[in-house]
């Protein structure tokens, strides 16, 4: 660290030169470079996407390998409930790699860098997909099994290291927008694991192992791609100390020389960070100020995983086929899955920041609880009714409208937004390791669920969706057309109210009462009430 203040401190006039410049409209605007390295670094979201979704449409003809392969070691064919817990593990242990990949994401981002960090990434997604890719040449589910794993882990670093790496590239006029972009990534993947999955390209018997190697592609294009793109400026300058770097990483993606406003925003952000002790796990669960934007990251992340819309990406060929859709029609609706939240991803990116993400979150959130509801109702009384379950389809495909308009994407973008660099890391890493774990439990619990409450198998998501909307009601803050540093200091100030909501968070008390916002704060900082509000 002192050798680069030494060197900074050398290079004083180049960066007065760099820096120099007077064109400040441009510094906040989309430029050639920001958007190739926004293209690269999404392909780590389509990766995500992808492995979600890709064993859904094929998942009959994988059964058979499975079968097939177990007549050949036993001689007999595997038990139906046998096959059914090994295509639960197949599914949901994507989920473990992930969450694996969750825990070791912030340590990876912080010593190997945005974008060195999603380079080698890329190499474990090979290696992954090689194993899946010659699993039916080797005549070995477990290589499948084992791949799912790898790739899950491939995933669970990207998940934290693309919107990171996004969110610090971007301009804060443009930062809600382009941290969607990491969403849409995950759409498409969705969206073309569906369309390659079905029997007419490679959903077939001779096909589903080139399914499943597939992410060779993207791996590879983002390994050409990512080279000629810059690295993160935020976390050169606050992370290594390096401002000459920072600046000139700066000067290529905004295409001027005037980004001395970025740099100081990032200077104070150093010298916030700087001011507090370097925090550990322990002590970031421990801390008072950290511990309600904690809270709402976390209940943000359940309210993705939770709220039912894994059910309909893992398991929405088999959900339609029991309303007594034929699997054909089924696979072709699950196409229709896809294409609804590319399209409604797509919308979402310039409302993120207008409409602001708070307003997104808890609408989607809302129209979710509401659909799965009547959902719910149409599908149970579908027997009475025959023409009720596509009133049914109807409600699902409406119920991933708007989880594409804010849930979808919101969560993954709000860490980065909710905390300074110092924190951010560890909040990142507690985040994704939260979402993938409601993932895994998700992918294993629902074909049981379904079994036991057959019609009424949404409903505990449902009831889970409601809670967290309430929740997020009262405490969510709106983060549009905020800096990283503004945001983290309107929790700070918060502090003096620390006594009075750590009560509620423990007395579990739903709302704020007026005494408590006109109670004087315990510390010298003097708190406005609307300072408290407006967050």
């Amino acid at each position: 660290m002192g050798a680069n203040k030494e060197r900074n401190g050398n290079n004083a006039e180049e960066l007065e030169k760099l820096q120099g410049g007077t064109s400040a409209a441009s510094s906040g605007g989309l430029t050639g470079l920001l958007v190739l390295s926004v293209s690269a670094a999404v392909f780590g979201s389509f990766q995500f996407g992808f492995q979600t979704s890709v064993i859904n449409a094929p998942q009959a003809v994988i059964e058979s390998f499975y079968n097939a392969t177990n007549v050949e070691r036993t001689g007999s064919p595997m038990a139906r409930n046998t096959l059914t817990i090994l295509w639960s593990v197949t599914v949901s242990i994507f989920a473990i790699g992930g969450m694996f990949g969750g825990v070791m994401g912030g340590w990876w981002s912080d010593y190997f860098g945005r974008k060195k960090g999603m380079l080698l990434t890329n190499i474990v997604i090979v290696i992954a997909a090689l194993l899946m890719g010659f699993s039916k040449l080797a005549k070995s589910y477990e290589m499948l099994i084992i791949g799912r794993v790898i790739v899950g882990f491939g995933c669970g670093l990207f998940s934290g290291l693309t919107p990171t790496y996004l969110v610090e590239v971007a301009p804060n006029n443009l930062r809600g927008a382009i941290g969607t972009v990491h969403q849409l990534g995950v759409t498409i993947g969705i969206l073309l694991s569906q369309v390659f999955g079905i029997e007419e390209i490679l959903g077939t018997e001779n096909g589903w192992q080139f399914l499943v190697a597939i992410p060779i592609v993207p791996a590879i294009l983002q390994l050409i791609m990512l080279p000629f793109c810059p690295e993160s400026p935020r976390y050169l300058l606050i992370s290594k100390d390096d401002e000459t770097a920072a600046t000139e990483a700066l000067v290529r993606l905004r295409n001027t020389h005037d980004v001395k406003s970025d740099i100081e925003e990032m200077k104070n952000e150093q010298l916030a960070e700087a001011s507090e002790a370097k925090m550990g796990f322990v002590a970031f669960i421990k801390s008072p100020t950290l511990r309600l934007p904690l809270i709402i990251c976390i209940v943000m992340h359940l309210s993705q995983q939770l709220s039912g819309i894994n059910n309909v990406f893992y398991y929405s060929t088999g959900l339609f086929e029991s309303m007594g859709i034929a699997l054909r029609t089924a696979k072709y609706i699950s196409l229709c899955v896809g294409g609804i939240m590319v399209t409604m991803t797509i919308v979402s990116i310039p409302l993120m920041d207008k409409a602001g993400r708070r307003t997104l979150h808890l609408t989607g959130l809302a129209g979710m609880l509401t659909f799965s509801i009547l959902f719910t109702v149409f599908f149970s009384t579908k027997q009475y009714v025959d023409w009720f379950k596509y009133i049914s389809i109807t409600c699902a495909l409406i119920f991933v409208v708007f989880f594409a308009v804010g849930p979808g994407s919101i969560p993954w973008m709000l860490a980065q937004e909710l905390f300074s660099q110092g924190p951010r890391p560890v909040a990142v890493s507690i985040g994704v390791v939260i979402n993938w774990l409601a993932n895994f439990v998700v992918g294993l619990s629902f074909p049981p669920l379904q079994a036991g409450l057959k019609t009424f198998s949404f409903v505990p998501f449902s009831v889970i969706t409601l809670l967290c909307f309430i929740f997020l009601f009262i405490y969510l803050p709106e983060t549009k057309n905020k800096t990283i540093e503004e945001i983290s200091a309107g929790f700070k100030k918060r502090k003096g109210y620390t006594d009075s909501i750590d009560n509620i968070i423990t007395e579990g008390n739903g709302t704020h009462s007026s005494t408590t916002l006109d109670t004087k704060p315990t510390t010298s900082r003097d708190v406005k009430k609307e300072d408290y509000t407006q967050l």
